[in-house]
Order: structure tokens, then sequence, then C-alpha cells
């Protein structure tokens, strides 16, 4: 599939006609690129896992990190060109960090004419109060974060809470649950809530985190570093990366090989007889 994206929209921009978040943004031929691939790689995720239902609206969060940033700024992008029929709220969930800078994201989104919610919950002084120093606070942050995303999606009349996780972030699932979970798992792209009334959506999931990054950098994103999960060291997940930027670097390509193989499954090359009747697997007499 080439780069191309197909809409109604001229191919280059005029300073008059372009999506606020990008009236900034370098218009060289990498970027066009760049920004081209990645939200064709998003449309793919859209369209095959039937993420699109026109009209409802999304709840986007947004963390000021680059992947979440990515995520607005590719979803807005296809809205603005009339390719996602569905309403955008984007919110904030301050967790209560010690200096978290609480202008930024607010006076970002309110320059680009974004919709958004800025909700404070202190679940900061949770996880350090519950959790011993040196422990691992992701699982257990994850899971107030995401409660409270759930509340604010409910009270805002949106269908869907959409997560920025990309590719990378799939595959250091699947082997994190492979090497100590036992199971073969990843990050889904779609799944719905316990509750079975908010869908969570990952449109990025075939995106390569590398592209987000380089996007970001060339788009200005005012990036908030997070001073709880994201400041430890010696994480299972941190070993994954490196083990797959490892066999990147020495075979390039392989990330999407991977995460391609994801999505082409066969039960009958597998050991589980959930999935596929091996009891009944006979030759013929």
């Amino acid at each position: 599939m080439s780069d191309v994206i197909d809409d109604t929209r001229p191919a280059e921009d005029d300073a008059e006609d372009v999506l606020a978040m990008f009236r900034a943004a370098p218009r060289s031929v990498e970027f066009n690129k760049l920004r081209k691939r990645l939200v064709r790689l998003t449309r793919e995720a859209l369209d095959k896992f039937g993420m699109v239902r026109p009209g409802e609206r999304w709840l986007v969060a947004l963390s000021g990190g680059k992947d979440s940033y990515g995520l607005l700024a590719i979803l807005l992008d296809l809205k603005w060109r009339g390719l996602l029929p569905v309403e955008l709220l984007a919110c904030n969930l301050d967790q209560g960090q010690p200096n978290f800078p609480k202008h930024i994201l607010p006076q970002f989104l309110e320059a680009n004419g974004i919709p958004h919610r800025i909700e404070y919950q202190d679940t900061y002084s949770i996880v350090t109060d519950k959790l011993p120093e040196g422990a691992t606070y992701c699982s257990l942050c994850s899971r107030l974060r995401r409660g409270h995303l759930y509340r604010i999606a409910r009270e805002e009349g949106c269908s869907a809470l959409v997560l920025g996780h990309h590719r990378e972030d799939s595959l250091e699932t699947f082997f994190m649950n492979l090497f100590h979970g036992g199971k073969l798992a990843a990050m889904p792209p779609k799944l719905l809530n316990d509750e079975g009334d908010v869908e969570v959506l990952r449109p990025l999931i075939y995106c390569a985190e590398p592209d987000l990054a380089k996007f970001s950098e060339l788009m200005a994103f005012p990036i908030i570093p997070c001073d709880l999960c994201g400041s430890q060291e010696g994480l299972q997940r941190n070993a994954m990366k490196a083990m797959l930027d490892e066999i990147e670097q020495r075979q390039p390509g392989r990330k999407d090989v991977m995460i391609r193989a994801l999505g082409n499954i066969r039960p009958s090359h597998m050991l589980d007889p959930k999935l596929f009747d091996f009891l009944a697997l006979a030759r013929e007499p």
C-alpha cells in the first residue's frame, strides 16, 4: 500500500486551509511522507478492526507524551479531511505527579481550538502510599487512571476511550506475556471494558514508535515527562524493548513482520486444544 492519502483535500495544504495544529509544521518532503504514512496506517487499523461508527463521540486520552500527542494530531487530521465522522474530546487526567506543569496542555489545546477536559485526581499519592519504594508502579497507576477515564467517558457521553499505544507497545506486551505470563496475548487494537459500556480503541497499533517520535519532534509538541513509572529503570518492559530494538537493528523490518504475525494466527499449529479440536483430528481409515 502506498503513502497516498485518498481524500478530497489538496496534496499541499494552503496556509489558509490547514488544520490549526499543522500550521507551523515543516513543509518538507520528509515530513509529508511521515505524516501520510502515519495517517495510512491509522486508517488501516480503523477500518480493519471496525472502530468507527459515524456520529459517536470519542474521549482521546492525552498524557502529554509523544504518543498521545501524535494520536490526537492524526485523528484530527483524519477528521479535517472528512475521513473520521466522529466527535473528538481530548482529555488529560492530572494525576498529581510532583512538578507536573499544569499550564502546558490547557494552553496547547486552547491555542489549537481543540475541545478538551482537564480532570484532576491525585492517584500519585495513592500509588506511592500503597506500594513500597522501588516497586513497579505501572500496573496500579494504569488501573487507577483507566477507571477515571472510563468514568469521564460516561459523563461526557463518549462511546470509546482512545489510547495512543503503538506497534512496539503491542509487541512488548506479547513478549512479556510469553516470557513471564506463560500465555500468548498482545495489546489488542479494540476491546470492551468489564462493564461493557465503553470501548477501548488503539488506532496507532500499526504505527512504529520511531515514526511517532520523529513526528513529535518535527511538530515540536510540548512534551511532559512522566515522574512516576516513566522514572523507574529496569522494568520488564524495558528489557523487551531493548530485545526488540536489537533484533530490528540486526534485521531491519522484523517488527513489521511480527506485528502482522499477531494477525495471522493458525490455531491448528499451536498447542491450545480450546482453539483447535486435536482430539477430533484423525487420518482417513
